[in-house]
């Protein structure tokens, strides 16, 4: 079993598990496009080398089939952040690929050194509705390290309220949202700049669960920040997030194409350890360990989510399609 490739097993677990629960439309608000040329050779990432050499609209369209068969799937969309990327050819070829998906928004790939003027410049020109940072493009070294300001200066922060911008975040620090600095500058960003709209991806990087549950109430009230689910294997961040926010607060994310390795995160200790063939012993007395793809596993992970908080079948739909398309006004 390998990434990308559909098998029998993935088959007969989304119509076992998912088929009546996933809405027949979907508004992705977190997933990559990208090109693999616009990455040094030697440098691609290896999902990136083993997955289509473009993946646009119609890879991304023809990718998610497999995953979620019947769906029909618009989106919020961004370039694959990486250290040696084209940022600017990734945010062109973004520009270009949307012009295709009038139903889809996206996200310029930005990093702390551009200057603001420029963001607000480029996101005027391509229409797109936000920004996305990432901690590749710090200062810092290591740049899991990074405080948040590190790759996303408050000058670029500014720009989002005057322009009405989502901004998508992937919190670092080895705790995460329980780490006492990231949840000072999250509160601080949302309150001082009330017309940006912050989504903390990966359920607040709920990796370990415990850091989300540990820090989900130090932004209790903020009006302006949302969660996507995206690549979460382990309801009980998600579940802290509905606990506090509700549903009208959480956005369905694939993390494409993150979607289509096979494994799942697990919390351990104060960290968290990705499982894949490559890293973990398979060969148990107790029967057959076949891993999943990270797509489905992220999907049980919010029917369980859902369960367990007893979300109604609209709040379900809110957080598959209707939250999406009201952040970015596509109702």
């Amino acid at each position: 079993m390998t990434d990308w490739t559909l098998t029998d097993f993935d088959r007969e677990l989304f119509q076992r598990e998912l088929n009546s629960f996933v809405p027949p439309v979907l508004f992705d608000a977190h997933a990559h496009w990208y090109r693999a040329d616009h990455f040094p050779p030697e440098a691609r990432p290896g999902l990136v080398a083993s997955g289509p050499p473009v993946a646009g609209g119609e890879a991304f369209d023809r990718e998610m089939e497999k995953i979620t068969p019947g769906r029909k799937t618009e989106g919020l969309f961004f370039p694959y952040p990486h250290a040696q990327v084209d940022v600017d050819a990734e945010n062109e070829f973004l520009f270009e690929e949307l012009k295709r998906r009038p139903g889809s928004r996206g996200q310029m790939l930005i990093t702390p050194q551009q200057d603001p003027e420029f963001l607000r410049e480029t996101v005027r020109r391509c229409g797109f509705v936000g920004l996305k940072c990432y901690h590749v493009y710090s200062s810092r070294r290591p740049t899991f390290d990074s405080l948040i300001e590190e790759y996303l200066p408050e000058p670029q922060v500014a720009v989002a309220h005057d322009e009405g911008l989502s901004i998508t975040l992937h919190m670092v620090r080895s705790r995460a949202l329980a780490d006492r600095a990231n949840q000072e500058t999250i509160r601080r960003y949302c309150e001082r700049y009330p017309n940006m709209r912050l989504i903390l991806a990966h359920a607040a990087r709920g990796f370990n669960v415990h850091h989300t549950i540990e820090g989900i109430e130090s932004l209790r009230g903020l009006g302006n920040v949302w969660f996507d689910t995206s690549a979460v294997t382990d309801s009980g961040a998600i579940e802290a997030i509905l606990r506090v926010f509700g549903p009208s607060r959480v956005l369905y994310g694939s993390d494409f194409p993150v979607s289509h390795l096979r494994g799942r995160c697990i919390s351990l200790g104060d960290s968290f350890l990705w499982i894949s063939a490559a890293n973990t012993q398979l060969d148990v007395p107790y029967g057959r360990i076949e891993l999943a793809l990270v797509g489905h596993e992220s999907l049980r992970t919010l029917k369980v989510a859902a369960m367990s908080t007893g979300l109604s079948d609209a709040e379900v739909e809110a957080i598959f399609l209707t939250n999406g398309r009201q952040l970015y006004s596509l109702l």
